[in-house]
């Protein structure tokens, strides 16, 4: 099978075991720094749950919203969204990007027997860890606030990484082709800021016209907001196999895509 691929001019990923090895190594430099980066994933979800939570929320009425929900109740399950995709795309970006130009890690590694494959999917999946650990203290700050009344919110950190590795993927895919690390400003105002307003985090998509909600159905945040919410309700239905379905494919095809660009990037 293989071989028929190749005659189609379909290359298969050479990973291998080595991948959890690359991921070993952002593991372990992150637990030499665990307390300076446990603050900002904690300090940033509770500051938006106080200041839109509890000060917007008391100017908007429960019958405004979905099921009666008061306001802080209708955003909590976005912010578990949408600050696990700051941590993935974060790391995938800013982080991975440091390590490509400024250490040199990426050309270190690939001098060994890891592969550039090997390198890029170990990258992925830590940036899905980043995404899974946020998730884990987003769901601690919604549980103080006594947000969180459905067994189905154990699964939120398991979603948190699904849906890591196709925002690790999509901005690790811009991060190959960025000749500046300054130049990722621009993904993150264009692709990633958006994701929060057109995401239905904080209001109900249904308020938008008819042409934005079109618009928000391709954004990446509105699928995982949308499973957030059966989750965090205790309310799922076939339409969320469908975001997530949305989901693998955005992964896949991005993930497919940082293979191409990345290996033209470090071999030159």
């Amino acid at each position: 099978m293989t071989i028929a691929l190749r005659r189609l001019g379909i290359r298969l990923p050479n990973v291998s075991y080595r991948a959890y090895r690359v991921w070993q190594r952002n593991r372990d430099v992150y637990l030499r720094l665990w307390k300076a980066e446990a603050i900002w994933p904690l300090a940033e979800p509770l500051i938006t749950l106080l200041a839109l939570g509890l000060g917007l929320g008391n100017l908007i009425t429960e019958a405004e919203l979905p099921g009666d929900q008061r306001y802080i109740e209708f955003i909590a399950p976005g912010i578990l969204a949408v600050f696990p995709m700051w941590a993935a795309a974060g790391e995938c970006g800013w982080g991975s990007f440091f390590r490509m130009e400024n250490q040199r890690t990426y050309h270190a590694i690939i001098a060994t027997p890891v592969s550039i494959e090997d390198v890029i999917t170990g990258e992925i999946l830590w940036g899905a860890t980043r995404g899974f650990i946020s998730s884990v203290y987003i769901l601690a700050v919604t549980a103080a606030f006594g947000l969180l009344h459905s067994p189905l919110v154990l699964l939120v950190p398991v979603m948190a990484y699904v849906a890591g590795l196709m925002f690790a993927s999509v901005s690790l895919s811009y991060t190959s082709v960025a000749r500046s690390i300054s130049s990722l400003n621009y993904f993150f105002a264009l692709f990633i800021t958006p994701q929060f307003w057109l995401g239905g985090v904080f209001f109900p998509l249904e308020r938008l016209p008819e042409e934005l909600q079109v618009a928000a159905w391709f954004v990446p945040a509105t699928h995982v907001v949308e499973i957030y919410r059966g989750l965090v309700e205790g309310h799922l239905n076939l339409g969320h196999l469908g975001d997530l379905a949305w989901i693998a494919v955005v992964a896949a095809v991005f993930y497919y895509v940082v293979l191409i660009s990345m290996r033209r990037r470090l071999i030159q």
